[in-house]
């Protein structure tokens, strides 16, 4: 796949040097192919703009729910203190949270990361019954050092998720933040590129990338145990290197084994991943959803659909997902008309993507988180 036109798409153009930790060299980019900031869509441009369907149920919807709720405490986590060795009776439901504004980094800025790791927490707790104490959430705004998103409370916390994972297990890991793509040097791409999640301290520490994610967290599932990932960033789609990938025009599932013969399977769990876009494909941040606040386009519209639509197949899921982007995206809502269109000539284009550990009958299986 071609990187060489992403470099319109995104905000930052900085050229930087990074690490990776499975390569064990520098990588430069000529541009940073990151997650978009979209230009809030002006007032009197809104009304005109959404009219109808399901898009504009869903935005009544957000605007009767969201607006005017009082500003959550600083801390997500409900212990103060979460040591590494933390111990407390063992849920068979737990989540690491993570979403990453890059404060200290002007250029590299995200608006809607803190807005997308509250919405998705209350869905767990309100919706999933998931306990508070078996949620870990990784922000900024974290005054505890261990809850900062670092790659190595990142590392840390994704290890904490699947210790001794036992059958019945409900596992999500959630990221909302920058993305990016580096050359593969070991063949295990189909697209010769790996994907990469970018912590706080990338630039110092290094991204982490999908081999990484891969033997973090779905090597290590056992019979019995589920994971969802739920991936808010560009470049998401195979963030995990799961081996089967779902194409919606097609509705059917595509081989994604690594070319090498590696493999990158469970060990006798499912992992699951929700991208918010093919590996070549930008995600956006925007305000289209909620005036003058930001999310992850992904992040709400999946949430907003859960929260209205427990339980959906994931067939039904990813086509109200897909109808929805579509449409705010036609009506000019998710890209600002008059700047980003000249970018994107005329279109945005976002497809979020499925991918699994196994086959599944998508229009047959429930998602239960």
């Amino acid at each position: 796949m071609e990187t060489g036109n992403m470099s319109g798409y995104c905000r930052c153009r900085q050229r930087f040097t990074t690490k990776t930790r499975s390569k064990g060299t520098d990588v430069e980019y000529p541009s940073c192919s990151c997650r978009n900031n979209y230009f809030p869509i002006p007032v009197d441009e809104q009304s005109g703009m959404c009219q109808g369907g399901f898009r504009n149920r869903m935005r009544t919807f957000c605007r009767e729910k969201i607006r005017g709720k009082a500003v959550v405490a600083s801390s997500l986590n409900v212990v103060s203190t979460f040591p590494s060795n933390y111990s407390t009776k063992r849920s068979n439901k737990r989540a690491v949270l993570c979403g990453i504004t890059y404060n200290n980094w002007k250029q590299y800025r995200l608006k809607g990361t803190t807005n997308d790791v509250k919405n998705m927490r209350e869905l767990l707790i309100t919706k999933f019954h998931y306990p508070g104490d078996s949620i870990r959430v990784l922000t900024e705004e974290e005054t505890n050092r261990e809850f900062i998103p670092t790659k190595k409370n990142i590392e840390n916390s994704l290890r904490w998720l699947v210790k001794d994972c036992q059958p019945g297990d409900s596992l999500v890991f959630f990221y909302s933040g920058h993305g990016l793509r580096v050359r593969d040097f070991n063949n295990d791409e189909i697209d010769g590129f790996d994907e990469t999640i970018c912590p706080v301290d990338f630039q110092e520490a290094g991204m982490i990338v999908d081999n990484d994610l891969n033997s973090l967290i779905v090597r290590p599932l056992t019979r019995g145990v589920t994971l969802h990932a739920i991936v808010d960033a560009c470049h998401s789609g195979t963030i995990l290197d799961l081996p089967q990938v779902y194409n919606s025009k097609g509705r059917k599932w595509e081989d994604n084994k690594p070319p090498s013969g590696v493999e990158k399977c469970t060990s006798g769990g499912l992992a699951i991943s929700i991208s918010a876009c093919l590996d070549d494909q930008a995600a956006a941040d925007t305000s289209a959803f909620t005036a003058g606040k930001m999310n992850g386009a992904l992040t709400f519209i999946l949430a907003e659909i859960l929260k209205k639509l427990p339980g959906p197949t994931y067939g039904d899921l990813f086509d109200l997902i897909d109808e929805t982007i579509q449409n705010v995206n036609q009506s000019g809502c998710l890209a600002n008309t008059r700047i980003l269109r000249k970018l994107f000539d005329s279109s945005f284009s976002q497809t979020a993507l499925l991918s699994s550990s196994a086959e599944f009958d998508v229009y047959k299986k429930h998602l239960f988180l």
